[in-house]
């Protein structure tokens, strides 16, 4: 089965991100290859609704997670709704197959007071020479503080900081820009991190405002590493991404009575739906308030 066509069509009409286009490759893939192992199928325009359904309770089989077969059915559903409307597929053999329930998840944080100790354990960063620990500390702060995806803090160039304004341009999903605001201890990590940098080697790339070691922009392993180097000193949650920061910006800002639509633009989500997932989080703080608390709460 080819799948070029529709990659392309991912990328450049509609601008998804490198990593969400790997997946669809991905999913694409392993499907191809089963439709090839148990049917000796190798055209798409070939493929049944049993094949579709076979390949299902595989993954079932396989003990592979609801959301995952979720996501998998979900990017065969818009490869063959692609061909179609291009002509290239009379029937949509997914159509009718129904996507799996899955229960819905509280995402991960980290207390603020955890986070706080692990701000504070950063040496002053007015006094710092040394280049690369201040950048893991700004790399951090610009998680947790501005709430970035992953993809965003990596996209980000010096241009895209205006310190009089304190003001971040972010690139975020589908390449929308969203403008973002920072505080002083993020504006002086900035600054602090403009003046070590002009001192650094000619071959270094300019644009990129995080670097690796090698002078070149980060990486999403790069990124992953340093969070979870530095979550697991203050957190034995066991999740440790970046989104686990990015989750914990949001719950922060929702515990402290941050309107839910601020909390939406600041995300950069394109609906309400998206950001409403953290007042589950609140409630369930409460619960356990309650929980402990009342006499009738019960334990």
């Amino acid at each position: 089965m080819q799948f070029y066509e529709f990659l392309a069509h991912l990328t450049h009409q509609r601008r998804l991100s490198a990593h969400t286009v790997d997946a669809y490759r991905s999913d694409l893939q392993q499907f191809a290859d089963y439709c090839l192992e148990s049917y000796a199928v190798e055209r798409a325009g070939e493929v049944s609704r049993e094949m579709v359904k076979s390949w299902l309770a595989r993954l079932v089989e396989e003990g592979k997670a609801p959301t995952s077969i979720r996501r998998k059915l979900s990017a065969l559903k818009a490869f063959y709704h692609y061909r179609q409307r291009r002509g290239q597929q009379a029937e949509n053999p997914t159509v009718r197959i129904p996507t799996p329930k899955v229960g819905r998840r509280l995402p991960a944080t980290v207390p603020a007071q955890d986070l706080q100790r692990l701000f504070t354990a950063f040496p002053d960063p007015e006094e710092e020479k040394d280049y690369f620990l201040l950048q893991d500390h700004l790399l951090l702060a610009l998680l947790y503080q501005a709430g970035l995806r992953r993809a965003e803090l990596i996209g980000l160039n010096w241009s895209d900081v205006d310190p009089d304004r304190r003001q971040l341009r972010v690139r975020g999903k589908g390449n929308k820009e969203r403008l973002l605001p920072f505080g002083p201890q993020l504006a002086g990590l900035l600054e602090r991190a403009r003046h070590l940098r002009a001192a650094a080697p000619t071959d270094v790339d300019p644009e990129s405002l995080l670097i690796t070691e090698r002078g070149k922009r980060l990486y999403p392993k790069y990124v992953y590493n340093k969070v979870k180097r530095y979550l697991s000193g203050v957190t034995r949650e066991t999740k440790k991404s970046p989104h686990v920061l990015r989750h914990s910006f949001a719950t922060h800002l929702t515990e402290g009575g941050a309107d839910l639509n601020a909390v939406k633009e600041l995300l950069g989500h394109a609906s309400l739906a998206a950001t409403q997932l953290y007042t589950h989080n609140n409630l369930e703080r409460l619960r356990e308030v309650y929980r402990r608390a009342h006499p009738e709460g019960g334990e």
